[in-house]
């Protein structure tokens, strides 16, 4: 079988199936010029020199054992080739490392070029007559250590082997046969450069399960468990971690072979914003917590923070810059920013006295960063100076949305910048530590936008305990890799679809994908681990829903939960555990959870006395929600999991943080029949109104302006068909005084009843401006009039922040002076990028 021919993928990935998140192309069938890794029952070798990076070794061995998963059939392994016996192999190997490669390059057998100096980049190659008596070889060639990783991998899940494969048991198709299509591919280098995961808040799933199931020899979390989470990482196309720091766990340089398992994998250790020079202050720090005061305490603090660089130094790290407090708290000693400015900058300087001394003298050449976390970024907004060489990782507000943006000058910094991004999160105003409920949108929406400005080169995601939030980091992941494959328009097709297409087939990948959507779509509008309306500490209180709403979500949950029952029943046993893991408990978990609190709230409100079928649905929701976790931790996968998943909230730890257990409200009288003439805010402005709601997707016309024009974002808002932005994000503010003839327009048609004021609302995303302190900006006319400016400022910590991230809703509010009854047209200006529309409301007086 010879011949090399064909391109089949671009790197921009536009084109690419959505039979496939792995290389389109890169398998084919039995024909002429195709390279057989398994033919006839027999396996291509793998040649694999002697002095191959350990890591890389370790991956082409993954990569035969998933071919053996696949077809029943392992590669062998070989050094050399054996002279005399004709055969096709697989050569792994990295460019300079490899005398194989060396010689395909020097006899002009395959042009690895490209290559050259590129970081994490792989080719993948069939070749012709590559050796003597190799007929082809199918060539796996990495620029660095982790390039060579990824191509294993890369294969791995092109032939159906899922990175998931051991975290959610996801069994691949068989197939007797495998055949990789004739031709070169070029992977990379990545769009962002680190890539990683934080494993936190662990205390209610990941831990205990090491400790009582998977790792109890180690007390928990420990090198077994760290070996499949590096594993894990690489199979997505990850390279960085920073590692479980909760008191629960024991630390992870409290194990000296974690960190030398770490570089035979090929990740990269790094530590979060409250852990600086990779020390896990919450176990490491001996000495009374008041000494952790650099400002009292310098040499204290130094030798400490020496001593884990003198021991890490010798491995790949990203050494966190700055200080706070032990357990994610604001930096003991000074108490005024300008105090505090000053001895964050005097901190850098010794930290970074220590990585000369111990790293290379060339500082500037160790990876570090600054994670400009809470009330850090205030910091750094007031003025702070941070060396040119270090990379400025901006957070999220913990709920999705990215606080702060680099300007086109800071983005000139040598260091770039980066995104500490949540889809896990432990804290106020309520925690989400249970479901994965952040939809594909948003974090596209988001981290595009962070890149467009320049966080290219870490962004580090918090994951909580990994399960379940396994498809949504690996969407983060795909992006991470390759902003460009995953187009806005349709970003369901291009991964949700695909996804569900490898781990559960065909047949049922575009069904499985619609039910995601509409679980993100209710579950944005609350999400389960927030079916609270007070907050902790504060008087129960009714949920913003009408009756009529409430019992609509529920229907939507009901229809939900029977498609689930429906794809389940089509599904060979094999990949029913997997389907359990990754979809069925999640989606079923939400709509139980939104069952026996809704079903409990109509009961408790409703005026008449006989509710008992709704409060009877409630109490059977909350016990099928136990069974069903108890299923998860008991049987699911042999028991496998036992101990990692709990319902939230898991136990009393951190109420202050957490919505109350479950039991049926009792409200107080007055109350009584308040979900008939509840106001949900983001839908009626004002009591005895006719409210005119429009979703900002369906607009009448949009104008497009030189620089910008407004777009739809599919999936994205509350009635989950999209909402809507001005792209580029890098397009230029427009004055109010240009906005009229400037700035990209959207008209909505409206038909009044009347003259009048009317209050109009905007209903808006609450993500945080891009142009820091200036607040979410765009403009509103009627007709021909000139446009008033409209501005909200979203100040963390905040009521508005508060209710905002809980009901993913800003609420902007203005007036509009309508002349005459009649149709008018409502026309918003996109003054500033980052603003993002949901949904229009006008209030009208009853006729």
């Amino acid at each position: 079988m010879k011949g090399f021919s064909r391109v089949l993928l671009a790197q921009s990935g536009l084109f690419f199936s959505f039979a496939a998140l792995a290389c389109a192309g890169l398998l084919g069938k039995n024909e002429t010029g195709n390279f057989p890794l398994v033919a006839q029952n027999a396996a291509a070798p793998f040649l694999v020199e002697a002095n191959t990076d350990i890591a890389v070794l370790r991956a082409a061995n993954d990569l035969r054992r998933d071919i053996e998963r696949v077809t029943g059939t392992l590669p062998e392994l070989r050094q050399k080739n054996a002279r005399g016996v004709p055969c096709d192999v697989v050569i792994v190997g990295v460019l300079g490392h490899s005398a194989a490669l060396d010689r395909l390059i020097s006899d002009h057998k395959v042009d690895l070029s490209p290559l050259r100096g590129a970081w994490e980049s792989f080719v993948i190659a069939v070749v012709d007559e590559p050796l003597p008596g190799v007929g082809q070889a199918l060539v796996i060639a990495g620029s660095d250590r982790r390039g060579a990783i990824y191509g294993c991998y890369e294969v791995s899940e092109a032939i159906g082997v899922s990175p998931y494969y051991w975290w959610a048991d996801v069994a691949p198709a068989h197939r007797d046969e495998l055949f990789v299509q004739a031709g070169r591919q070029r992977f990379g280098p990545p769009s962002v450069k680190y890539r990683g995961i934080f494993i936190n808040d662990e205390d209610w799933g990941l831990q205990p399960w090491a400790a009582q199931t998977f790792e109890p020899e180690h007390g928990g979390i420990g090198p077994k468990t760290y070996a499949k989470v590096f594993e894990l990482l690489l199979r997505l196309k990850a390279n960085t971690l920073w590692p479980a720091m909760h008191p629960c766990t024991k630390p992870f340089n409290a194990f000296p072979e974690n960190k030398r398992l770490a570089d035979e994998y090929g990740i990269v250790i790094g530590s979060s914003h409250a852990e600086p020079m990779l020390r896990n202050n919450v176990s490491e720090w001996k000495d009374a917590p008041e000494k952790y005061n650099f400002a009292e305490n310098r040499e204290g603090v130094l030798r400490y923070w020496e001593e884990r660089v003198k021991d890490n130094a010798p491995y790949e790290n990203i050494y966190t810059l700055g200080m706070r407090g032990i357990h994610d708290s604001g930096m003991q000693g000074p108490t005024n920013a300008k105090d505090q400015i000053r001895l964050l900058e005097e901190i850098f300087r010794d930290q970074r006295a220590l990585l000369a001394k111990y790293t290379t003298p060339d500082v500037a050449r160790t990876p570090q960063m600054f994670c400009a976390y809470k009330e850090v970024l205030e910091l750094y907004r007031g003025g702070m100076k941070v060396p040119d060489d270090v990379t400025i990782v901006w957070p999220d507000d913990n709920f999705g949305y990215v606080r702060n943006f680099a300007t086109a000058e800071e983005q000139q910094r040598a260091g770039g910048f980066g995104v500490y991004y949540h889809l896990s999160y432990l804290g106020a105003p309520l925690s989400y530590l249970w479901l994965c409920t952040t939809p594909p949108a948003l974090v596209w929406e988001e981290m595009t936008k962070a890149y467009d400005h320049g966080a290219r080169t870490i962004w580090i995601v918090n994951v909580g305990d990994i399960k379940p939030a396994e498809m949504m980091t690996e969407f983060f992941f795909k992006l991470a890799w390759n902003v460009g494959r995953w187009p806005r328009e349709s970003l369901s097709e291009h991964f949700t679809v695909a996804w569900a297409e490898r781990e559960f087939g065909k047949e049922n990948a575009t069904e499985i994908a619609s039910i995601f959507a509409e679980y993100f779509r209710l579950n944005f509008q609350r999400k389960p681990e927030h079916l609270q309306w007070w907050l902790p500490g504060e008087k129960p209180r009714p949920s913003s829903f009408t009756r009529a709403e409430a019992l609509e979500r529920l229907a939507a949950f009901q229809r939900l939960r029977d498609r689930i029952h429906r794809v389940e029943t089509t599904l060979p046993a094999t990949r029913r555990d997997a389907f359990f893991e990754l979809v069925s408990y999640p989606v079923v978990g939400s709509v139980l959870a939104n069952e026996r609190y809704f079903y409990g709230e109509l009961a408790a409100l409703a005026e008449s006395k006989s509710t008992d079928p709704w409060l009877e649905r409630a109490k059977t929701a909350d016990r099928e929600l136990h069974e069903q976790t108890a299923l998860f931790n008991e049987t699911i996968a042999g028991g496998k999991w036992r101990g990692f998943i709990r319902e939230e909230p898991a136990n009393g730890e951190w109420p202050q943080f957490r919505l109350a257990s479950w039991q049926p409200p009792a409200f107080p009288p007055s109350e009584a029949g308040a979900m008939d003439s509840a106001a949900h805010s983001a839908t009626i402005v004002e009591e005895q109104r006719d409210a005119i709601v429009i979703e900002a997707e369906h607009f009448q016309k949009k104008v497009d302006r030189a620089g910008g024009a407004w777009e739809l974002i599919p999936g994205l808002g509350h009635s989950g068909e999209g909402a809507v932005a001005v792209f580029p994000t890098t397009a230029p503010t427009i004055s109010l005084a240009a906005a009229a003839n400037d700035a990209p327009r959207l008209n909505y048609a409206v038909d009044f009843t009347s003259a009048g004021e009317f209050p109009l609302l905007v209903s808006l995303l609450p993500t945080h401006s891009i142009r820091a302190g200036r607040g979410l900006r765009f403009a509103v006319g009627l007709d021909d009039e000139e446009p008033t400016e409209v501005t909200v400022n979203v100040i963390d910590g905040a009521d508005g922040w508060v209710q905002g991230v809980l009901n993913a809703a800003t609420l902007a509010r203005t007036k509009i002076k309508v002349p005459s009854a009649g149709r008018h047209i409502i026309r918003i200006y996109g003054t500033d990028t980052g603003v993002v529309i949901d949904k229009i409301v006008i209030a009208q007086p009853a006729p």
